[in-house]
């Protein structure tokens, strides 16, 4: 892509209102903590520390609408002790830049490394970046620096309080993640219907296990309900797919396909009123008639073979989903959970065991070629060179360039671009706006902190509907907060936007001269997902050929794994697509027909898996000698792909035709299933194989492409089909 619709990408991305619910309770409560503190400064000591204490109250609530799986009081704890504690650290060492520039730079860098935790863990540690810019302005004296974050800290109190004493639904989150799940089942069971071979994206099932891990604290609080249904979720995918699929399935014209879709087309409604059920914690109800389709008649039944074992298996499943969607969430009527009792729940660290845990994260980002890692040390160079800047300038509240840069700051590209453009616009509206309403009113401190009450929660209203409109009230927030303690808007509106413009010109300039670049990790990421899709395909063919526990086991580990690995390529793709970088070693193209290879050898695995045998089932030879081959050659596949070779898939031929020409096959299912594989192993070499010839023309090809893309007005405009 192009720098000119690289920055086109930004500006639409960044302007772009997302469609998502609005919690406007959350956003009241939320405001209401920032009211308590905010009136209670300015009642009993002063705007400055009305000041303070919003800044608190307002960081630590907005870190509660992050996307978090831990208790939201806990978070806001955890915030306002952060703010509290960069507001006195950087006090102390604010009298000269020789001191504070080096704290500056290593807490910066600190809160760069923090993105190694996750999303929410990077966004409040820039947080405290900004709490240092802004406070060492405040206090005049260490005991007042104390106090200044004992009230920051106190805001944080408040918000987790007011979580505590008005909870909004609670578990809501995880409700969401795991309704999610089931839906996403029910829409693939549909699209089913039409394509049999439809695509499905695992991340809200990722989402729903991430969702599913809890503490043992938090494991004797959480509703029964949301305890099973993932497993639910997980097993009736596979099952949809293979009853759907023409090979291995119902046929793909007559009256056993007409009964396939009557089977699809309940199994959404089912998985749909489940979903509905668990979202709102109350029973649901399921269409007319659906019942009556999940019958399946000994007699009459025209589904034969595996396709009437697939539809017996679904049958078996949808009735435990019917039992979730109509006992809701009463926990007399709750239905146990399938499998062995007492079986363990997914165990995520304590606050205090999460230590070891961010450690070895920020270990293993410690890299120069690790994104997180540049991240860091962009977001250190950045806050303070741009407080050197700033404080050259003849303007007052130069803190704010470096807040802006830090506030913008991702570890890609494409989201630190698109944030700027956001900031810069959302702070020109919100400024223009607040300006009017102080020019009307007039100088009144505590007119201008019920105000920016009022704008600290439209922001927490808008929060998720894009940077732009939240930021629009936050601006006006602040300048609210501004006027509040004294300052005329002539001093605070143009400088607040001339160094917003600063700051978020620092961050561009930034990622320009320190890139971190996905588009020459592709090849790598997608020899990962290779070699993990290659050995969740070995993991479901030796349950077949021997089927222990310990083979449902790894089988089940290796799916996970390949998930992960999915997911690892799928966000490098979409950053990639969106980078003004030329392609390195593997086209844009290639690197699309190389994904549905590789989607198409995880469902052929995934379709295996829904036949997976019992534990008591017989043994078959072939598919342990096909496993040993798929495996041994994905992972010399996977090499030759980070190495630009071509891949050979010999052993996987051997294995197969050997396979086909055993006597006695007990298995031609599998067999078939087997095919399927090495089919998508085949379009996979077709994707990625190229002449030597080809790999030295490969750049000048790939720029005819762009221009051609560009010359069509869409990336989408070139065909998207398959072929050798």
């Amino acid at each position: 892509m192009t720098w000119l619709r690289a920055f086109g990408e930004v500006v639409r991305s960044g302007l772009t209102i997302e469609e998502t619910r609005l919690e406007p309770l959350l956003a009241l409560r939320t405001a209401v903590g920032v009211a308590i503190v905010v009136g209670a400064a300015l009642w009993l000591v002063s705007p400055a520390y009305a000041a303070s204490a919003a800044l608190g109250a307002y960081s630590a609530g907005g870190a509660t609408f992050q996307r978090t799986w831990r208790p939201r009081k806990v978070i806001a704890l955890g915030a306002g002790a952060g703010l509290a504690l960069s507001t006195f650290v950087g006090y102390l060492a604010a009298g000269r830049l020789v001191t504070f520039l080096p704290l500056l730079a290593v807490w910066a860098f600190a809160a760069g490394m923090a993105w190694a935790v996750g999303s929410t863990a990077g966004i409040v540690a820039a947080t405290t970046v900004g709490s240092m810019l802004v406070t060492v302005t405040l206090p005049t004296s260490v005991g007042r620096a104390l106090e200044h974050a004992g009230v920051i800290a106190l805001g944080g109190v408040t918000q987790a309080v007011l979580i505590l004493l008005f909870p909004i639904r609670r578990w809501g989150a995880h409700r969401d993640a795991l309704a999610d799940a089931l839906a996403a089942v029910a829409d693939y069971a549909r699209r089913l219907r039409h394509d049999p071979t439809a695509p499905f994206d695992p991340e809200p099932l990722m989402t729903a296990r991430d969702a599913a891990a809890v503490t043992p604290s938090q494991a004797r609080t959480r509703p029964p309900v949301l305890h099973g249904p993932r497993g639910l979720a997980e097993r009736v995918r596979p099952v949809v797919a293979a009853l759907a699929d023409p090979d291995v399935g119902a046929p793909a014209e007559g009256p056993g396909r007409d009964r396939a879709r009557e089977l699809l087309d309940a199994a959404a409604d089912v998985l749909d009123a489940a979903a509905r059920s668990i979202r709102r914690g109350a029973p649901a109800e399921v269409r007319p008639g659906t019942t009556d389709v999940l019958r399946v008649d000994e007699e009459h039944e025209v589904l034969e073979g595996p396709a009437r074992q697939a539809a017996e298996q679904l049958v078996e499943l949808l009735g435990e989903a019917l039992e979730i969607a109509r006992c809701g969430d009463a926990r007399e009527r709750t239905p146990t959970p399938p499998g062995p009792a007492g079986a363990p729940f997914l165990v995520r660290p304590t606050m205090l065991r999460l230590v070891r845990v961010v450690v070895r994260a920020v270990r293993r980002e410690l890299r120069r070629d690790s994104p997180v890692f540049r991240h860091a040390v962009r977001l250190a160079a950045v806050a303070t060179l741009g407080y050197l800047i700033a404080a050259r300038l003849p303007l007052g509240h130069g803190y704010w360039a470096p807040i802006a840069s830090v506030m913008v700051m991702r570890p890609d590209f494409h989201r630190t671009y698109a944030r700027a453009v956001a900031r810069l616009a959302g702070t020109l509206a919100g400024v223009a706006l607040a300006t009017g309403v102080v020019r009307a009113l007039g100088p009144d401190a505590h007119v201008f902190g019920a105000l920016a009450v009022v704008s600290a929660g439209l922001s927490y209203t808008l929060i998720r509907t894009g940077y732009a409109y939240s930021q629009c009230f936050t601006a006006a927030y602040v300048v609210f907060l501004l006027g509040m303690g004294g300052q005329a808007w002539e001093q605070t509106v143009p400088e607040r936007v001339v160094l917003t413009l600063l700051g978020g010109a620092l961050a561009m300039l930034a990622y320009v001269v320190f890139p971190a670049w996905e588009t020459p990790r592709l090849p790598g990421r997608l020899a990962d997902w290779l070699a993990a899709n290659g050995r969740y395909a070995a993991a479901v063919l030796r349950d077949y050929a021997e089927p222990t526990r310990e083979h449902h086991a790894d089988m089940r580990r290796a799916l996970l794994a390949s998930r992960e690995a999915r997911a690892a390529w799928q966000e490098a793709y979409d950053r990639a697509r969106r980078e003004p970088v030329r392609p390195r070693g593997l086209t844009s193209r290639e690197a699309e027909e190389a994904q549905e290879a590789l989607k198409g050898l995880g469902r052929a695995a995934m379709l295996m898996e829904s036949h997976v045998p019992r534990t008591d089932s017989r043994f078959v030879p072939e598919a342990e000698r096909f496993a040993e081959a798929l495996e041994a050659d994905t992972e010399q596949a996977a090499v030759a792909v980070r190495e630009h070779r071509n891949p050979d898939w010999g052993h996987v031929d051997d294995a197969l035709r050997a396979w086909e020409g055993a006597t006695g096959d007990r298995s031609p299912v599998v067999r078939r299933e087997a095919e399927l594989q090495k089919r998508a192993l085949e379009e996979l070499a077709t994707a990625v194989s190229r002449t030597p010839l080809e790999r030295d023309v490969g750049s000048a090809r790939e720029e005819q492409r762009v221009r051609a893309a560009v010359a069509a007005e869409g990336e989408g405009s070139a065909p998207a089909h398959r072929g050798g």
